[in-house]
């Protein structure tokens, strides 16, 4: 207890065993990407998913966002994903 009881003080009692312990996020992530199901899909995210945030960053160009408030930057992340969709849309067409 933090402070000393004055007349009739309470009782806490904490238990202190392994399940208390609780892991961070980190630690969590750590343990999924180092097992084999985690390497393999964190494999497939470097081909899949890495490729469009190049895309995106370096030929569109957008390093950083420009608007303020979480409504407008997500419209305009939004809008740079519709423009990366349509152009893969029209790479296909063609």
């Amino acid at each position: 207890m933090r402070k000393p009881p004055i007349k009739t003080g309470r009782q806490e009692q904490f238990i202190n065993n392994e399940s208390r312990k609780k892991l961070s996020y980190v630690d969590k992530m750590k343990v999924k990407i180092d097992s084999p199901i985690g390497r393999r899909q964190y494999s497939k995210r470097l081909g899949c998913i890495e490729p469009v945030f190049g895309n995106i960053t370096v030929n569109k160009g957008m390093n950083k966002l420009t608007l303020r408030g979480q409504t407008k930057v997500n419209a305009q992340w939004q809008l740079y994903c519709l423009v990366h969709n349509i152009e893969k849309l029209q790479n296909t067409m063609h």
